[in-house]
């Protein structure tokens, strides 16, 4: 049976522009930097000592930093203030954009080149291993066959850093933002999804309403597939063979007839198929595909009558309940917004990892995420989770872990995140807006390391078995010690990263606009899609223009 895990992930959340989209918040005031007794520790590592010295002065001096941070051991310094569009319903950060004397780009701009300093290794997190840091570590290929959904399979290759040319893209500007919120492959075409209304291709502009699909080779050519959905598509998936497409999310509409927030359609005519149930009442927000069954998530009550909230197994022949996941969903984080939001199959089909809002799943308490069994007559929770899992970031985003992958031997969870700080506590002292790995063992776990935007947001990530990559709208990867300015050894990394599996080292940095996020990233034979947005005229990947929506980034020859 063919598993399309791999490929089939997600759905989006609205965001509004800001830290949460495109753009930073207007600080005044002054910027509390480290005393020079602390940053003299930190550059005592930079004397001429043998490596291993460095090594052992590391910790602790990173220690005395962070513990100085923390008890406000600050002089005031005057900070040159950034404007920018003010960030709806979100807590002022408390310190400006821009950075320390001497460190770091300010105003999180475009890096000016050069390769990247490795950032400090850090603190624990309340007794947790941190990037660099082992746990018990210092105290404190060719094309896929025709007709056929492509089963991942990861290279051990890393990208070009610059993208292939003539993929499709949205115009740079438009009267709203346009943007991609998934990417799949299926035989020998990549199909996209989500909120726009044109698309340019080699000097020709196609009306196509929120999914179209192309060629996934040189010279990427547009397809005739119009669906033309009325609204929002939030996910696709393919089970069977490539013939028919499921589409969900938020619409009444798909090629003129109608159809609830979820549809299969015909991937030569557009049109619906009509055998297969199309109601849900709520949107639809994550589709996917294991062992002949469709696993549909969302915020809906009822899809095509299934009494299986917010995550129901349908047929993919009817769209029917099979009675496969009964999992008896329910809980909130105080906001009522129950909902499964994401989903990721292992590469062997048996697992399944989904993240949403949710306190209680099959009968286990879980919040944020949960792995699935998807072995067996029903769908099961396993034993892993953690506890970092049950932390709480700023209460305007109380569901904060947005997306996970796999990585290729399925031993590897990476999650990625936001939340701007927790909701108590210092920034950067838990899981949000962060990149972290955690074991896939079926048991209670910690990360195995985590790397810090520095209170900037990430949405998507995917891995090969040389990268971990992670996106968003972030600015910086290593900021531990920043928030919205970048810290002490900072790297500039707008857009996305890419990160050593081993210890969350940034190994790959094309860079990419940042717009409002990338929402979704793909990793096949060739090489790493993702999917992104035209905000504030966004066009640009590894530092390449005519990009807004679409990158792709072939692995090295």
């Amino acid at each position: 049976m063919v598993s399309l895990g791999s490929v089939v992930r997600f759905r989006p959340f609205r965001r509004a522009a800001g830290r949460g989209g495109a753009t930073s918040r207007p600080v005044t005031g002054t910027l509390r930097q480290v005393v020079s007794p602390v940053r003299l520790m930190s550059s005592a590592l930079q004397l001429s000592l043998p490596s291993t010295s460095r090594r052992i002065l590391a910790g602790p001096v990173t220690a005395l930093a962070a513990l100085a941070l923390s008890a406000g051991l600050a002089a005031p310094v005057q900070a040159q203030t950034h404007p920018a569009r003010p960030v709806a319903g979100r807590p002022p950060p408390g310190l400006p954009v821009g950075g320390l004397p001497g460190g770091g780009l300010p105003g999180g701009g475009l890096p000016g080149g050069g390769r990247p300093l490795p950032g400090l290794p850090g603190l624990p997190v309340r007794g947790l291993p941190v990037r660099g840091l082992p746990i018990g570590g210092l105290p404190g290929g060719g094309p896929p066959a025709a007709g056929r959904p492509v089963l991942l399979q990861p290279s051990g290759q890393v990208p070009a850093r610059r993208p292939a040319r003539g993929t499709p893209a949205f115009p740079p500007g438009t009267s709203s933002v346009e943007q991609v919120r998934q990417l799949v492959q299926c035989g020998s075409r990549m199909y996209a999804v989500g909120q726009f209304s044109q698309v340019n291709w080699h000097g020709r502009t196609f009306t196509r309403n929120n999914a179209f699909s192309f060629l996934a080779t040189a010279p990427f050519t547009m397809s005739s597939w119009n669906p033309d959905v009325n609204g929002e598509v939030n996910s696709v998936a393919f089970s069977g063979g490539c013939g028919s497409a499921f589409l969900g999310g938020s619409f009444s509409s798909v090629h003129g007839t109608k159809a609830a927030n979820i549809a299969k359609v015909s991937t030569s005519t557009g049109r619906v198929v009509t055998r297969f149930g199309h109601r849900a009442d709520a949107p639809v927000l994550s589709l996917a595909t294991s062992h002949g069954h469709l696993l549909a998530g969302g915020q809906f009550k009822t899809v095509n009558g299934s009494a299986d909230s917010y995550l129901a197994s349908l047929s993919p022949v009817t769209g029917k309940d099979d009675g496969f996941a009964r999992l008896h969903i329910s809980g909130d984080y105080g906001d009522g917004r129950t909902k499964i939001y994401n989903q990721q199959v292992s590469h062997d089909g048996r697992m399944e990892l989904a993240e949403g809002t949710f306190t209680s799943v099959g009968g286990q308490h879980r919040q944020q995420i949960v792995m699935l069994r998807l072995t067996g007559r029903h769908v099961t929770v396993t034993d892993w989770t953690s506890p970092e899992f049950f932390s709480f970031c700023q209460p305007q985003e109380r569901f904060w872990l947005r997306s996970a992958a796999w990585s290729p031997d399925d031993q590897t969870v990476y999650v990625a995140t936001t939340g701007f700080r927790p909701e108590f506590g210092p920034p950067n002292s838990a899981l949000c807006d962060a990149a972290a790995a955690f074991p896939a063992r079926h048991m209670s776990v910690r990360h195995t390391w985590i790397n810090y935007t520095g209170c900037d947001s990430l949405f998507s990530t995917a891995a090969s078995s040389r990268v971990a990559f992670f996106a968003g709208h972030e600015r910086w990867a290593d900021n531990r010690f920043g928030c919205n300015f970048p810290g002490p050894r900072a790297v500039d990394a707008p857009g996305m990263v890419g990160l050593s599996p081993r210890d969350g080292e940034v190994v790959y940095n094309p860079t990419r606009s940042r717009g409002l996020g990338a929402d979704d990233m793909l990793v096949t034979r060739a090489g790493l899609w993702i999917a992104s947005d035209n905000a504030n005229r966004s066009t640009t990947c590894g530092r390449s223009g005519g990009h807004a929506g679409i990158c792709f980034l072939p692995f090295r020859r």
